[in-house]
């Protein structure tokens, strides 16, 4: 019989503040039990409030890891997304979201990591190790991404060009990247706007794409975004 080895949580040596910023931010029990209850009141008020539609849905992979990849114009949109996944997945599921937004303020940081389960992206900070550490996670611990290659959200409801880092996230890897597409969320929750209007809103999850042959660097990661690009598009 195998021996049972422990091994001590990554961020053991993480404060509060630090630990929420961190890539290598692990679960605790306490977290798990708020992010069900939390996901399952969201999942509530969007079928609800927003008669949340999602069409597609047995196209997703059957288990983790792999990436959503979608249009961005609502700061409702990683909340749609995350609550359409099994909540099963709930401590597996990290929406990445703008650290200079949701990651500057303690209380903000505590909510975006406790109940979002959210990983910064320092949009203001050229280094390419925020990109690397997040792949290794990707890949190590079976996650699901929600990434916004658009990098901002829309002002105006129209889908800009997609940036070429979510192509560092899947090139020459056999992970899967799912396009999706959202509608409704614009005309709820714009920029802007403190409070949601009660409008549809809609999900159209696509076919997974593999980049397992790609080039991992700045043209294969254009050529990437390009073609996720065009997959939301036609959704």
């Amino acid at each position: 019989m195998e021996d049972w080895r422990l091994k001590p949580a990554r961020d053991l040596d993480h404060q509060f503040f630090r630990r929420w910023r961190s890539v290598q931010r692990e679960t605790g029990l306490a977290e798990s039990l708020i992010r069900f209850v939390w996901w399952g009141t969201v999942r509530t008020l969007l079928k609800t409030v927003h008669r949340l539609e999602v069409t597609g849905w047995e196209r997703l992979p059957a288990a983790p890891p792999f990436v959503l990849a979608a249009n961005h114009s609502s700061h409702l949109d990683a909340l749609v997304l995350a609550a359409s996944m099994p909540l099963r997945w709930r401590d597996s599921v990290f929406p990445l979201a703008a650290g200079d937004t949701f990651f500057e303020k303690s209380a903000v940081a505590a909510f975006a990591a406790t109940c979002l389960n959210a990983f910064p992206v320092w949009r203001k900070q050229a280094s390419s190790k925020g990109p690397i550490d997040l792949r290794r996670r990707l890949e190590e611990d079976q996650c699901v991404y929600i990434v916004f290659p658009e990098g901002t959200r829309s002002r105006d409801g129209r889908m800009a060009p997609f940036k070429a880092g979510v192509g560092m996230l899947a090139a020459g890897s056999a992970i899967p990247v799912v396009p999706c597409r959202l509608t409704g969320t614009f005309e709820s929750f714009p920029p802007g706007r403190f409070i949601p209007r009660p409008r549809k809103v809609k999900l159209r999850i696509g076919e997974p794409l593999s980049f397992q042959d790609e080039t991992n660097d700045a043209k294969g990661w254009r050529r990437i975004a390009a073609a996720i690009e065009e997959r939301v598009q036609a959704l």
